[in-house]
This record gives C-alpha cells, structure tokens and sequence, in this order.
C-alpha cells in the first residue's frame, strides 16, 4: 500500500500525518512517542492507537505539528493519526468505532476565540463600573 497523508487542526494548531506500512513506530516532529513530553499530550495522542492496537502496529506514523499550545497540537496530532488509519485502511467499521469512542477522533474542533469587544481586556470580560 502506498504512504497516506492527512491533517488535524485544533484551535491554531495544525498537525499533519503519514501513515506508511511499518512496524508501528509513531513520531511527533521527529520526536519518539515512547519520550514525547507532557505525559497528559502522550497519553492524548495515544487514545486512536490504543483502541486498534492490531492495526497500529503494522503501520509507521510520522506527525508534524505546529502552531498553538502542547494541548492543542496533542488533539490536532490525535485527529491527524486516526484519520491516517482510517484512510490508510480504507475501513467504513474503524470511523464508526472513532466516532462513537469521540468524535473529535476524526472531526476537527471548529470552536475559535470570541473576537475581542470594546470597553474590556477580552471577549466577555468588561471593565467594572461603580455609581458610588
């Protein structure tokens, strides 16, 4: 089979994966996933992996991901890796199992800031007022 290429995206963070056939090592920007670090983002990235592990161990994952915080590129890196499984083995059955284990598996979270308001240091904060 050939190389599949795919993409995540949480909030400003873009991940994007190949999934080649292999021997299941996975790498974040050229990183082990066995010493990525904070364990929290390990543990994120590992969820699609862990629910089909028969199926991740006969493929090579590499992800490289930018933009946004630790969290945000562990969730986009996650969605990144179960989309590549999903269309690496072209399997209708291994969505459904996504899906229904979460569904930001295989839909990107489309949830942005709030664009910033007047008269605040942010989108809902508003400075205090006093008729005192």
């Amino acid at each position: 089979m050939d190389a599949v290429n795919t993409s995540g995206k949480r909030k400003t963070a873009i991940a994007r994966a190949v999934v080649k056939e292999g021997t299941g090592k996975v790498t974040v920007n050229k990183i082990p996933l066995a010493i990525y670090t904070p364990e929290l983002a390990r543990l994120k990235i590992e969820e699609p992996l862990q629910l089909v592990p028969e199926k991740a161990s006969k493929v090579d994952i590499s992800v490289t991901v930018q933009g946004g915080g630790v969290m945000g590129q562990a969730a986009a890196v996650r969605t990144a890796v179960a989309r590549g499984l999903v269309d690496y083995y072209k399997d209708e059955e291994l969505e459904a199992l996504f899906r229904a284990y979460d569904r930001t598996l295989i839909i990107n979270d489309d949830r942005r800031k709030l664009p910033k308001k007047p008269m605040g240091p942010g989108a809902r904060a508003k400075k205090q007022k006093s008729y005192r």
